[in-house]
């Protein structure tokens, strides 16, 4: 059995909005400046914390769920993500919402405690004091005791108002014997800048380097990083072997050995920023070559392109100038119509839409998308009742679901032979078979999914990205030919 010595702890909070991004991105930035190899991990299916901790820590930010991925994989998916991109000094985990909170109604399951727990990380809390003297320490000797397993460690004060406000505070913390390990003063020009689905994306934000640089100066100043990283040696050894995308495969797995790999074009940029990084992972495994490609400027496809993957992100907010670039939005219908095989969640759904408020988008959806007043977002877990470039009739999935948009039109009740997942038996989304080659080759849904923890999803895609790769001319080639015959 392979033993894995990994410094690493978790970043916790009692709730939202005590400042657990703020702590866990300037640790992972205030740890790299020091010369530190740090990977940045995130509790949870959130998207938009990771790209902030890439910035921090130079690798990609990486998620740890069980319910996504299984409570089996959490501890290999840490054990990935530490050593995947070089070997790791110190890992931070960021946790989500409060310490224990988890699914609705699974009694903490997927909770940052769960977390910590299934891969023995100590705790550090992060605590907003701005409204709070002694009750402070009350907070944090609950969060300590109340879950046997789970080691509080340290805790970092947030928003401390002055130096007085700040010594009432220490001092009735020294009887919980969880240590201060620094105090953050209030500076709201550390704060990320929000707007409907929380955080706006780090990949948005042309100062959001700057802003890392600069929170990690601020936790440098008021943190002793010395009792930090103490903390994160002193977590126990990992037993097992880290997660892999070849062995997660299995009989799917095709070295390629230096051939020809099909290329799937993915899409990234500013709009489409929510891919979870063993999502690229498994397709290269798998033998294919993800290549990335912007929307808001690409004019076609990558040359090649055998398959699409469109995630999730923010057309909503970029819907005037996805809708200004006609000539990809032409050519990704058309390919999409010639059988591509193509994936999109959320975003991607939306983007392949007839329109988006009121915006034209690709046109291979007979849906529109618009704003809704209500936050759609839960774990969910799916069948999916027909053939597609996702799985066989039958195939069960964990996922979550995360928007404030809708869809409406011909297809938006479609019928579950059609649908791409039954949600507790509601069809939701869409499995269309466009080009008429008897099963379906689009498969558009609202539901996210982890491809680590369902390999089985990406090698069903990948099979049909090779199978297309072989049997039909480029898509390109198709798209320049029909826009011949269009011309003439």
């Amino acid at each position: 059995m392979v033993t894995a010595h990994l410094p690493r702890l978790v970043v916790a909070a009692p709730g939202s909005g005590h400042g657990k991004t703020t702590v866990a991105t300037g640790l992972m930035a205030a740890l790299r400046a020091r010369g530190l190899a740090v990977s940045g991990f995130k509790v949870g299916p959130d998207f938009i914390d990771p790209g902030y901790h890439s910035l921090a820590t130079g690798r990609p930010g990486r998620n740890l769920d069980p319910f996504l991925c299984g409570e089996e994989q959490v501890a290999p998916l840490l054990l990935h993500g530490a050593t995947a991109d070089g070997p790791t000094d110190v890992a931070v985990v960021e946790g989500v919402m409060g310490l224990f909170d988890g699914r609705i109604g699974g009694d903490g399951f997927a909770s940052t405690a769960h977390v910590a727990t299934l891969t023995r990380s100590p705790v550090v809390i992060a605590l907003d004091v701005s409204h709070t003297t002694r009750t402070a320490a009350a907070i944090v000797h609950g969060l300590a005791t109340f879950e046997p397993g789970v080691r509080v460690a340290g805790v970092v004060l947030n928003k401390a108002a002055s130096g007085r406000h700040t010594r009432e505070v220490w001092s009735a913390l020294e009887a919980t014997g969880v240590p201060v390990l620094g105090v953050l003063p209030r500076d709201t020009g550390i704060e990320a800048p929000s707007r409907h689905l929380g955080l706006v994306p780090a990949a948005e934000r042309d100062e959001a380097a700057r802003s890392v640089r600069l929170l990690a100066e601020r936790v440098a100043d008021h943190v002793d990083l010395d009792a930090v990283l103490a903390i994160a040696g002193s977590a126990p050894d990992l037993v097992g072997p880290a997660w892999d995308p070849t062995t997660a495969l299995g009989d799917a797995a095709r070295p390629t050995n230096g051939g020809h790999r099909p290329v799937v074009a993915v899409a990234g940029g500013r709009a489409f920023t929510f891919r979870y990084a063993e999502t690229d992972e498994l397709l290269r495994a798998a033998g294919l070559e993800p290549v990335v490609f912007d929307p808001l400027h690409a004019r076609s496809l990558p040359p090649e392109a055998a398959g699409l993957y469109l995630g999730g992100g923010f057309p909503e907010v970029h819907a005037e100038e996805l809708s200004a670039n006609s000539a990809l939005r032409e050519h990704i219908r058309d390919c999409v119509r010639s059988g591509l095989p193509t994936v999109a969640e959320c975003a991607g759904m939306l983007y392949l839409a007839e329109s988006v408020d009121g915006h034209e988008m690709v046109g291979a959806l007979p849906v529109a998308g618009s704003m809704g007043p209500r936050l759609t977002l839960g774990y969910r877990s799916a069948i999916a009742p027909g053939d597609s470039v996702l799985g066989v009739p039958g195939t069960r999935v964990t996922g979550h679901e995360f928007h404030r948009t809708t869809v409406s039109g011909v297809e938006a009740g479609s019928p579950a032979p059609s649908a791409a997942w039954l949600l507790d038996g509601t069809p939701e989304g869409f499995a269309l078979d466009p080009a008429g080659t008897g099963r379906a080759t689009l498969h558009a849904s609202y539901l996210h999914t982890h491809w680590a923890g369902h390999p089985r999803l990406a090698a069903r895609f990948a099979d049909a990205v090779h199978a297309y790769a072989v049997s039909s001319v480029s898509c390109a080639s198709q798209v320049s030919s029909g826009s011949r015959r269009r011309a003439s």
